[in-house]
């Protein structure tokens, strides 16, 4: 992991990350049940991961109530800057959430999503293998980062 900072509300005590992920600031995790993440994964700045939850019947509220289900984040994933994952959520493996996003549903492996609510575009497909950004082809400019 790199040098990063962030947050959550058992100390990470039910956060379990895989190896090589990267995190950038902000990183924020609300840990009150299990967060799992896959090995190699992404987060970009500002991002939230939320396992808990509040009844939407205001009297439950009152009394306090909140519930807590797991979030799973696969392997080789990268989430965008800003995106929030809600409770209960799972993100499957090689997949890319676009920033800005709130993932309120399941997303299935080998897919690019994006939205509010968060929605599959599209599946990766052979033209990312050519091209990693835009009309940048692989190999030509590309500079491996380590």
């Amino acid at each position: 992991m790199g040098n990063y900072i962030y947050h959550a509300n058992f100390g990470g005590h039910h956060v379990h990350f895989g190896k090589m992920i990267y995190a950038n600031f902000g990183l924020t995790l609300v840990d009150d049940t299990h967060i799992y993440v896959g090995d190699n994964t992404m987060f970009g700045p500002n991002v939230v991961v939320a396992t808990a939850g509040h009844p939407i019947l205001p009297e439950l509220r009152e009394k306090g109530y909140q519930y807590n289900s797991p979030v799973d984040i696969g392997k080789n994933c990268w989430i965008g800057a800003g995106v929030i994952i809600v409770p209960g959520i799972t993100i499957g493996d090689n997949v890319v959430v676009g920033a800005g996003s709130i993932v309120t549903k399941d997303l299935p492996s080998n897919v690019i999503a994006i939205g509010n609510p968060c929605k599959v575009i599209r599946e990766v497909n052979d033209q990312d293998k050519e091209y990693y950004f835009k009309n940048r082809k692989i190999g030509e400019d590309f500079k491996e980062y380590k």
